[in-house]
């Protein structure tokens, strides 16, 4: 596995002219759905409730408004999926990695997305998965945020276009606006890096993206999602 991983990255890296974009994420609302409904999660479902959902869910409703980065290179032409198979880079227990996919994913809730990350990963690791448990993937999630990295600059998997990076959450003091003014609070707060092929996409279709990624984890009702 490490050894076609290898080539893979060499080929990409040699291919594709890499940018890389973030923008820095505040996730109280995730977090607040998370100490309300993870223990009662836990006894439902049998495993925690993660970050990564969360963000799975936001970056198919940001990829449905800027869908050139749900795309692939054919020859010269960038061809637009309307479908979103999310690909889930799945660590093999440092031996390598996997990239099982979740098709459609843009018609999950987070409870789905949750139990489908859950089933694809133990299937990965458990080598249990079948060849369609990896085809195809039109955008891909790497989530190395339970390392507690600050930023990570991930390789773009052609003919995809573009891949999302998840680091890792921590409290830091933050600035709060409001009517009556502004205020430093603690807040949970993570960067969301986003490395793209400048062949198809300018960095700002990326940074519009990333804004509107940033804008639904931190405006949403998350609590609709889970239940």
């Amino acid at each position: 596995i490490r050894r076609r991983s290898a080539a893979a990255m060499a080929r990409a890296w040699q291919v594709v002219p890499h940018v890389l974009q973030a923008v820095e994420v505040d996730y109280s609302r995730i977090e607040a759905v998370r100490r309300s409904e993870g223990e009662g999660w836990r006894a439902r479902e049998g495993f925690p409730l993660t970050y990564l959902p969360f963000l799975a869910w936001a970056t198919c409703q940001a990829l449905l408004r800027y869908d050139q980065l749900n795309g692939r290179i054919e020859g010269d032409t960038l061809v637009v999926s309307r479908r979103i198979h999310l690909g889930i880079a799945v660590d093999l227990d440092h031996e390598g990695l996997a990239v099982p996919v979740i098709r459609d994913a843009q018609d999950r809730n987070v409870a789905a997305l949750a139990r489908e990350i859950r089933r694809l990963a133990l299937g990965a690791r458990g080598n249990t998965l079948r060849p369609d448990d990896f085809a195809q993937p039109t955008y891909t999630l790497s989530n190395s945020g339970s390392f507690g990295t600050l930023i990570t600059a991930p390789l773009v998997n052609p003919p995809q276009v573009a891949i999302l990076s998840i680091d890792g959450v921590s409290k830091r003091p933050v600035v709060v606006e409001s009517a009556e003014g502004d205020s430093i609070a603690i807040r949970p707060v993570g960067v969301l890096a986003q490395s793209f092929d400048h062949r198809a996409i300018d960095g700002a279709y990326s940074a519009a993206f990333l804004k509107e990624l940033k804008r639904i984890v931190e405006t949403r009702a998350w609590g609709e999602e889970v239940t």
